[in-house]
């Protein structure tokens, strides 16, 4: 059985571009390089990520989410939050 809903694992702020997605691919590969974000995309059944107008700084807030089962989920929980 999967987790009902999609957890936050990693948010970050970009500055204001005329493409938002494009220039969010950059840090969102260095972050899946990360011990955190490898972790993450080999434990997780699903990864998306949605790009919102930051509401305290100028420009975009990048939040990643993803779907675990439910031990996946107990794990991240112990060793990431």
């Amino acid at each position: 059985m999967y987790y009902d809903s999609m957890v936050i694992v990693h948010k970050f702020n970009m500055s204001d571009v005329e493409d938002p997605e494009l220039f969010a691919a950059e840090p969102i590969y260095k972050w899946q390089q990360t011990e955190h974000g490898r972790w993450v995309m080999e434990h997780c059944k699903d990864c998306v990520f949605y790009t919102k107008p930051s509401p305290d700084y100028l420009g975009y807030q990048i939040t990643i989410q993803a779907m675990f089962t439910d031990v996946d989920y107990m794990m991240y929980r112990l060793k990431w939050e």
